[in-house]
């Protein structure tokens, strides 16, 4: 088990849900806010959260989280992770959550947490289908070239790097590749949550 201080959550959660038409992270998935499983998953890496206004607002009453206000998220993913880096301490290695996947568990976390070990990016990857997945874990010595990233959802840009040592962990955890976008998508991750749950694994 890798020794939590040693890492930090990030979860990012500054989008619009357009083709949800309503702020996707504040509505209830099996009763409760969809953003609420992501906090969850990354409780023991000690989140924080980058916020849209909405969420931020939702959000700033709480305990449990840290936040950072993104007041430009049109400016993508990429930018929310360049405001987190800002605010974590340099030594720690960053585990990226996504909000709108609400299937992602701690013990997958850990487990790409623990793959990192001598090299730079770690994530899973589905076992048949070789599809890259959530969370990707960022080694600290890593973290410099975040504030090279363009803006726009380029997170790939560091997954791929040919320059750096990667770590993939294969999978068949559907968390790890299920995010929400539309109303067939959260359709279809109520069905395999409630699929999971029955065989005792949620």
């Amino acid at each position: 088990m890798p020794h939590h201080a040693q890492f930090r959550a990030i979860i990012l959660a500054a989008g619009s849900s357009r083709r949800m038409g309503a702020q996707k992270l504040l509505m209830k998935f099996r009763d409760r806010p969809l953003i609420d499983y992501a906090i969850d998953a990354a409780a023991r890496w000690d989140p924080l959260v980058v916020a849209g206004t909405e969420v931020w607002r939702a959000l700033a009453p709480r305990g449990d989280v840290k936040l950072v206000r993104n007041e430009e998220p049109q400016r993508g993913m990429s930018f929310s992770l360049k405001l987190a880096d800002a605010a974590i301490p340099r030594d720690a290695s960053l585990v990226l959550f996504l909000g709108d996947k609400p299937l992602v568990t701690a013990e997958l976390a850990s487990l790409v947490c623990e793959s990192l070990a001598n090299a730079d990016v770690a994530y899973p990857v589905h076992l048949q289908r070789n599809e890259p997945g959530h969370p990707v874990v960022l080694g600290a010595a890593v973290r410099p070239l975040i504030a090279t990233l363009p803006d726009g959802d380029t997170l790939h840009v560091l997954r791929s790097n040919p320059q750096l040592t990667r770590r993939e962990v294969a999978t068949t955890d559907c968390g790890a590749f299920v995010d929400i976008d539309s109303p067939n998508e959260w359709n279809r991750a109520d069905m395999l949550r409630q699929a999971r749950a029955s065989t005792g694994s949620a």
